[in-house]
């Protein structure tokens, strides 16, 4: 599985318990360099990890439109593992994720 993690200017342990969970590629946006909004998620994207405390509301606003469009998972969560894996838990519970 391949992600995209946006925000946050360092992401510390996060890699190493994506890798765990079975991502096997890992793209990073820090959210904060103008233009953000325009960026397009790239296709071989499969799930979008938004860290929100490092993000612009507008950018998560455009996130959550294009994974929806697009029926791509997408994680909400703080910068830290706790949050990330008790998110993740709910993510991969539901029906988007399963079939990933």
């Amino acid at each position: 599985m391949s992600a995209l993690i946006i925000g946050a200017d360092k992401l510390g342990n996060i890699p190493v318990f994506l890798h765990d969970q079975g991502v096997k590629e890992i793209i990073h946006w820090d959210g904060r360099k103008k233009g953000m909004r325009k960026m397009e998620i790239p296709e071989s994207v499969e799930m979008v990890i938004c860290l929100y405390d490092f993000l612009e509301h507008r950018l998560t606003e455009r996130v959550k439109k294009v994974t929806k469009e697009r029926d791509i998972p997408c994680v909400f969560a703080r910068r830290s593992i706790s949050d990330l894996s008790k998110q993740w838990d709910r993510c991969i519970g539901c029906n988007k994720c399963q079939k990933h």
